[in-house]
């Protein structure tokens, strides 16, 4: 009974923890079914980013949305600085709400610390800038092409006074560097890389081949490395501060495999249980089947953050899959032979026998 129990308390721990990392801005639904792959919750003045990217013409669609109950005598903005951390050189889209209750959306470079930010031109191609009220909430829409092989941009947001329709000199100048692959990300895709998409095939690897071998060292090599793989996936799936979405929802479908395999396994009937064979096909099938969706997931998350084929992150993992394949068919390979080899050396015995005087009879085959 202590170990069912200690089972299932670790069952609800897992799933509170993976609920707990799911990101608030991924429950928004927009007006006119317009959708959004990701999203981040900005850490002030109540504001979330969502956006598109798309890699083959290098454009992202982004919203901006901030709650606030003063939206009418406010002013907001987001921009980006692709040279550099500060405010000065960013290209910024504005938005506020006029004294006529009419929403106004633009786009403003900003040139000096003084800017009133005035409606101009950017220096990159900007389409589809609006922006709507809803309620309490403010949110600003826009399309935006980004230089060629853009891979991070520092990014600031801001809101600010208005006064006749002019926006005023905001409190506090709020920036963060960010890009589609910041350092959360980064830590997730590496824990969850190297746990769920590397380490737990390798398990696999270990028990499919390891029997062959005497004594329970094999045994001892597949729990550690599976049981590894669980608690580094598990890590990543924690500290992940993405957007949900299908790969989020396969994270955690997968951490629910894996738990149940472990528990599974832990509670495994003894080998001359006639239960054990049905333990067997069901444990070898989710085990398999977790895995492919393990590999699958990591490469969907490499296209979640636009890292191309080509890219030395997918390069290493496309190698290390690789590898592990090619050990796979070469040892099944050479299982195949020895069994093949055994089974001939054993007709070949049972076809012999020996005649009143000890000389070796063959029959022939």
């Amino acid at each position: 009974m202590a170990s069912k129990s200690f089972s299932f308390a670790f069952l609800l721990l897992f799933f509170l923890c993976t609920f707990a990392a799911a990101e608030p801005c991924d429950n928004h639904r927009f007006r006119g079914g317009k959708t959004f792959a990701s999203c981040i919750d900005l850490p002030s003045l109540n504001c979330s980013l969502h956006w598109n990217f798309h890699s083959l013409t290098q454009t992202v669609d982004v919203a901006l949305r901030r709650n606030s109950v003063d939206q009418k005598t406010r002013w907001m903005s987001w921009a980006i600085n692709p040279h550099s951390k500060g405010m000065v050189g960013s290209h910024a889209l504005v938005a506020f709400q006029k004294d006529d209750g009419t929403m106004v959306a633009y786009t403003s470079p900003i040139t000096s610390y003084a800017t009133q930010l005035q409606k101009g031109d950017l220096s990159f191609p900007v389409n589809g800038v609006s922006s709507i009220l809803e309620g309490n909430e403010m949110i600003m829409f826009a399309t935006l092409a980004l230089p060629a092989n853009t891979t991070t941009v520092n990014h600031l947001w801001q809101e600010g006074p208005l006064v006749g329709n002019v926006p005023r000199m905001h409190r506090k100048l709020v920036v963060d560097k960010t890009s589609s692959r910041n350092q959360w990300k980064i830590v997730h895709g590496i824990l969850c890389t190297l746990g769920l998409g590397f380490l737990m095939p390798v398990g696999a690897l270990i028990a499919r081949h390891g029997k062959q071998w005497p004594g329970t060292a094999w045994f001892r090599a597949h729990v550690f490395s599976q049981c590894s793989a669980y608690l580094i996936g598990l890590a990543g799936g924690i500290i992940a501060r993405i957007g949900g979405g299908i790969h989020q929802y396969i994270g955690i479908t997968l951490l629910g495999l894996g738990a149940i395999q472990g528990i599974v396994g832990y509670c495994r009937p003894h080998k001359e249980d006639k239960k054990r064979v049905y333990f067997n096909i069901f444990h070898c099938s989710l085990g398999y089947g977790t895995i492919g969706l393990s590999i699958a997931n990591v490469f969907l998350g490499f296209h979640m953050v636009h890292l191309m084929i080509k890219t030395w992150p997918q390069v290493t993992y496309i190698a290390a899959i690789s590898l592990l394949g090619t050990i796979t068919l070469i040892l099944e390979g050479v299982g195949c032979w020895r069994r093949t080899t055994k089974g001939k050396l054993i007709a070949l015995l049972t076809l012999m026998q020996e005649d009143r005087d000890g000389h070796i009879i063959a029959r022939p085959l």
